[in-house]
């Protein structure tokens, strides 16, 4: 994989296709927003949250968040949540029922297509996953967490970076807000800890600023060599109980949070990727890339899953492709990935498709 990117210089090869913009919200949606937005407004006077530092990462919500703080308001099951009570009540949904759940556009996107899914290399990804015996795992999940960024950057530069006549592929105008297709949308934390959306291109901003700053920050991710420690070898010897509390990565000088950062930082590269295949799949494709970011993306998704640093509600957004990517055989038998993806659907996707992929 580190070989993956050497010497990319692509040339677009087509257009995109006239049917990707996005869709607005009906009526009813701003006649509810507007109704929320008021009440909220109303039970929200006289409340003055302490300012917090600006840059926060935000939540996943649905198309009409909004900015203001809303009381708390009972939760609805999530779409794994839904699936699994029907299966509790002994009412399993067939594949059309479960991929009618995932409420995708009347034009499927193009990557749910099997021959858009293909990758750029073969082999089990699992292998790069899992961890090596004698890696401390805080090692091991701080190795990934680099080594995943460092794609995904690559991709985000393609669609962030401005060219010569100040435009970028990913904007304003184009992207207004961080999406992943019309059910999905992320939110931002302003200065007052307050969820707001904001264009994509500024929330892959903050994302770049957010990330690159834990990297950098020693006292997360310490580079010292002295501190790297060994996983034990129970074959050779009996690992010795430490005093106090344990935690992820504390043999070799991680602090105690560091765990949740790295859940925190794998969700932030999620929600990217995800916007990448909702919205810029096609300019991937356009610049040949799409095989590149299809195996990296399910590199992505076997490393998450495997080291438990996304929960399957995470991993809603690009749920239809998982299922299909287990289908086809890229997530194997086994693999964490495999087990929360469903077949069938994958299966309905194949045929939707016209069959089988065709061989690269």
């Amino acid at each position: 994989m580190s070989n993956l990117f050497s010497g990319i210089n692509a040339r677009f090869r087509g257009q995109r296709s006239p049917n990707s913009g996005a869709s607005s919200p009906s009526p009813e949606q701003q006649q509810a927003q507007a109704q929320a937005q008021a009440q909220a407004q109303a039970q929200a006077q006289g409340q003055h949250p302490g300012n917090l530092p600006q840059g926060q990462p935000g939540s996943q919500s649905s198309s009409s968040n909004l900015a203001v703080k809303l009381p708390p308001l009972p939760t609805s099951p999530s779409l794994a949540e839904t699936i699994g009570m029907d299966q509790a009540s002994g009412m399993v949904p067939s594949a059309e029922e479960v991929l009618a759940s995932y409420h995708l556009p009347p034009v499927k996107p193009l990557w749910l297509n099997a021959n858009y899914a293909k990758h750029i290399v073969k082999g089990n990804f699992l292998t790069l996953s899992a961890k090596p015996k004698t890696v401390e795992m805080g090692e091991w999940i701080a190795h990934q967490v680099v080594d995943h960024w460092r794609m995904l950057i690559t991709f985000i530069r393609l669609v962030h970076d401005k060219e010569e006549d100040g435009t970028s592929i990913c904007n304003s105008r184009r992207c207004a807000k961080m999406s992943a297709g019309s059910n999905h949308s992320f939110t931002w934390l302003n200065s007052r800890y307050q969820p707001v959306e904001i264009p994509a291109y500024e929330y892959l901003t903050l994302v770049q600023r957010y990330i690159t700053g834990k990297l950098d920050d020693t006292s997360i991710f310490p580079t010292d060599p002295a501190g790297v420690s060994y996983a034990d070898n129970p074959a050779f010897c009996t690992p010795v109980p430490e005093s106090g509390p344990d935690w992820v990565g504390k043999r070799s000088g991680f602090p105690q949070n560091f765990m949740e950062t790295c859940q925190t930082i794998f969700r932030q590269m999620f929600r990217v990727y995800a916007h990448l295949y909702w919205s810029h799949f096609e300019d991937m494709f356009c610049l040949n890339l799409e095989k590149s970011m299809n195996s990296c993306f399910s590199h992505f998704i076997l490393t998450a899953t495997t080291l438990n640093l996304l929960k399957k509600s995470d991993l809603e957004p690009m749920q239809p492709l998982i299922d299909l990517w287990a289908a086809l055989g890229t997530f194997p038998q086994g693999s964490k990935a495999y087990e929360i993806a469903n077949i069938a659907v994958g299966q309905l996707l194949i045929q939707k498709a016209g069959g089988p992929p065709a061989s690269n």
